[in-house]
């Protein structure tokens, strides 16, 4: 038997390493794959508000709403901490121990006394049947309803990415001499768990067409 030369030693080295960088790389992109998956089919159990398709143009959309019931909390300590709040009286810390379907999109904005994020509830619910919050800081809000213009894109739901689009969805309304009212909303599809290029994400604004 010959012996390998510390040169054929370190090309098989070589092709081992790099069959097996292939081999995990086909693994990631298979479990991505199937994550994807499941989550578009979970994606289309999820109710979102109902609109109607005002106008469409190469860059933005505007959308007729009917006004929609949510629970709210101000974002005085993160976040996560305002998402589980929201998350908790969804899932029974409510006065009627409900548990309420989740929907998307989780929206955010400017209020006078802060930011604000706002969990939609189904349409079945109304200020007169939906369960009352345990916590003293989530109300129950009526989102108004009315035009909105609305500009999509994909990638992290940062807050950097948000300034981006607002930028951007307020240069196509003013080239389009559509006045804006209010601030922009920030909405958000899907979970972190979501893939970044699969995430849906969207700015808003309420316009006056008049």
């Amino acid at each position: 038997m010959i012996p390998l030369s510390h040169h054929h030693i370190v090309v098989q080295l070589i092709i081992i390493l790099y069959t097996n960088e292939m081999f995990y790389k086909l693994i990631t992109l298979t479990v991505t794959f199937i994550v994807s998956i499941i989550f578009s089919v979970n994606v289309m159990a999820i109710e979102e508000p109902q609109y109607d398709l005002i106008n469409k143009t190469h860059s933005y959309e505007i959308r007729m709403y009917k006004e929609r019931l949510a629970a709210q909390t101000i974002k005085n300590s993160g976040p996560d901490r305002a998402f589980m709040r929201l998350f908790d009286y969804i899932s029974g810390s409510n006065q009627n121990s409900s548990k309420i379907d989740m929907t998307a999109p989780v929206i955010e904005y400017e209020i006078d006394n802060g930011k604000v994020m706002n969990f939609f509830l189904p349409e079945i619910y109304s200020k007169s049947n939906a369960p009352k919050p345990n916590s003293e800081n989530i109300n129950l809000v009526t989102i108004k309803g009315g035009p909105y213009a609305v500009i999509k894109y994909s990638g992290r739901s940062s807050y950097d990415n948000f300034l981006k689009y607002v930028k951007i969805l307020q240069e196509f309304l003013i080239k389009d001499n559509v006045k804006t009212i209010g601030e922009p909303i920030k909405a958000t599809y899907n979970g972190p768990m979501t893939p970044f290029f699969l995430r849906r994400n969207e700015v808003m604004f309420r316009i006056n067409l008049k």
